[in-house]
C-alpha cells in the first residue's frame, strides 16, 4: 500500500514538466508533495525557477540539502575537513595517467537528503522498518534519457517515470510548455558539474559571466593540494572540471562554426558518421 507519493523536483525541463502535468491532472494520482534537493551549488536561474514553479503547484515542495558542495570541495583542501565526498572530476596522474574521479556526489548531495526527508514524512525514524512500496517516487526521465531508468535500490521505494508512460521526449517537454505559456527552466545541474558538455560551457560563459567565473576559480583550486583527501591513491596529482584536463578558463570552446567548418560536411555528412 502506497503511504507516500513524491515527485523528486530537478526543477529542469522534464521535471518541472511532470509537475506541472500532475498540477493540470494529466497525469495522476496527485502527489503528495515534491521534494527538491539542494547541493547549494545551482545556478541563480534554477533558484529563480523553483520559486515560480512553487506558486503553479497544489502540492508542497520540500527543500532538502546536505550542504553546499562548492563549500565543501574548498573546505577540503584543508586538513580541518572531515567530510570526504569525491566529485567525478577527471584526473591526470603524475606519471602521466588519466582517470576520472569517483561518483560519490550524486548519492551525498541528492539521493541520502531525498531519503531521509521521505521517512520524516513518514514519520519513522532513520533505522526504521518501511514495509515494501510504501512509496511511489515519480522521477522526470524522458524517452530520450531511458538508458537512465532504474529501480530502486531500496524495497519500501518504487520508481515511476511518467514522462516515459507518456512517450515524452525533451523536445516533446519543451513544446509542452510552450504551448501553455509556462517558464522554459534552464537546465538543473550544479555549476561546476564534470558532466557539462561544451555547449553548456559556453552557455555559462556567454549568459552567466558570475557562474562562470566562480566555475573557473574553483576549477583552479581543486588543483591545489588538498590535505588528507591528496594522500588518497586515486586524487594523487590534479583535477580538472574539463575533460581535456586542462585550466577550464583555457578550453576552446569555440564551434566548428566558429572555425569556419560550417560548411565541411555539408555534401557529404548525412549525420550518421558519429563525428
Amino acid at each position: 500500500m502506497i503511504k507516500l507519493r513524491f515527485l523528486s523536483l530537478g526543477a529542469g525541463v522534464q521535471s518541472t514538466t511532470m509537475a506541472l502535468m500532475a498540477a493540470r491532472r494529466e497525469i495522476g494520482p496527485m502527489p503528495d508533495c515534491a521534494i527538491f534537493a539542494d547541493t547549494g551549488w545551482e545556478p541563480a536561474g534554477v533558484y529563480r525557477h523553483l520559486d515560480w514553479l512553487e506558486t503553479q503547484l497544489p502540492f508542497p515542495v520540500y527543500r532538502v540539502s546536505a550542504g553546499n558542495i562548492r563549500d565543501d570541495l574548498l573546505a577540503r583542501r584543508t586538513e580541518r575537513s572531515g567530510n570526504f565526498i569525491t566529485v567525478p572530476f577527471f584526473l591526470k596522474h603524475a606519471n602521466g595517467k588519466e582517470g576520472i574521479g569517483r561518483r560519490q556526489c550524486t548519492s551525498h548531495y541528492k539521493v541520502e537528503p531525498i531519503r531521509k526527508k521521505t521517512r520524516e514524512l513518514l514519520g519513522v525514524g532513520p533505522r526504521d522498518r518501511i514495509p515494501a512500496g510504501s512509496v511511489e517516487k515519480w522521477i522526470g526521465i524522458s524517452v530520450d534519457e531511458i538508458i537512465r531508468a532504474r529501480l530502486s535500490s531500496v524495497k519500501f521505494e518504487t520508481h515511476r517515470f511518467p514522462l516515459l508512460e507518456s512517450r515524452m521526449r525533451r523536445v516533446d517537454c519543451l513544446q509542452w510548455l510552450r504551448d501553455r505559456q509556462y517558464h522554459i527552466p534552464s537546465k538543473s545541474s550544479c555549476i561546476g558539474c564534470p558532466f557539462h558538455s561544451n555547449a553548456m560551457w559556453r552557455e555559462m560563459r556567454d549568459s552567466d559571466p558570475e557562474a562562470w567565473a566562480e566555475a573557473c576559480q574553483v576549477d583552479a583550486e581543486i588543483r591545489e593540494p588538498i590535505g588528507r583527501e591528496f594522500r588518497r591513491a586515486e586524487m594523487r596529482g590534479q583535477q580538472f572540471m574539463h575533460a581535456r584536463r586542462v585550466p577550464l578558463a583555457e578550453v576552446d570552446l569555440s564551434t566548428a562554426e566558429d572555425r569556419g567548418q560550417l560548411n565541411l560536411f555539408i555534401n557529404d555528412c548525412e549525420g550518421m558518421c558519429g563525428l
